[in-house]
C-alpha cells in the first residue's frame, strides 16, 4: 500500500530556538553519515500504539536519527519536551489521555516553539484545521511505511534548517 506524504513548508521565517540549527542531508545509501548527523536534531515520538512506536524508533535510529523518547499521552510527550528538547516531534492524532495530538501540538509550538509531522490516520480537513496554527510540517497517513516515515523527518529538518539559515 502506497502511503501519502505531504510536507508543508512553513509560510515565513519563524523565530526558532537555537536548537533547530544544523541537520543532515540523506547519505546514498538512505542513512546519515558521521559527519551529517548534528546531534541537536533530536526526534520525539508521540504514538499510544506501543508496536508502531516501536518500529518508529528502531526506523528513525537505524536511519541515523537520535530518538529522544517516545510517549502514548500527550502529558508524557509535554514532559519529556521538557527535559529532552526535541527538535521535531512525530505525532499521531489519537492518544490514549485527556489530550489529543493535535492539542498537545499546539501546546508544544506555542510553548516551545517545537514543530510536527502529524503521524495518522486521522487527517480531514476538520484536523488539518485543527492543527494549522501549529504549522506542521508534514502529514504522514497510516498506514505508511518507515522508508517513507524517515523520508518525511529527512524533509522536514531539511525544511527547518533552511529557514534557520
Amino acid at each position: 500500500m502506497q502511503s501519502q506524504i505531504n510536507v508543508i513548508p512553513s509560510p515565513g521565517r519563524l523565530s526558532s530556538p537555537l536548537h533547530w540549527r544544523g541537520c543532515f542531508a540523506p547519505a546514498a545509501e538512505g542513512g546519515a553519515s558521521a559527519t551529517q548527523l548534528d546531534k541537536r536534531d533530536r526526534i520525539l515520538i508521540v504514538e499510544d500504539d506501543l508496536l508502531i512506536a516501536s518500529q518508529m524508533e528502531a526506523a528513525l535510529t537505524d536511519a541515523g536519527f537520535e530518538v529522544t523518547g517516545t510517549a502514548s499521552t500527550g502529558k508524557e510527550a509535554l514532559h519529556l519536551t521538557e527535559t529532552q528538547s526535541p527538535t521535531l516531534v512525530v505525532m499521531d492524532i489519537r492518544l490514549t489521555g485527556d489530550r489529543d495530538g493535535i492539542d498537545t501540538a499546539l501546546e508544544l509550538f506555542r510553548s516551545h516553539g517545537i514543530r510536527c509531522i502529524f503521524a495518522s490516520a486521522y487527517s480531514d480537513q476538520e484536523a488539518r484545521r485543527r492543527a494549522a496554527p501549529a504549522t506542521p510540517l508534514g502529514w504522514l497517513q497510516k498506514p505508511y511505511t518507515m522508508a517513507s516515515l524517515t523520508a518525511v523527518v529527512r524533509a522536514a529538518l531539511s525544511e527547518l534548517r533552511s529557514r534557520d539559515v
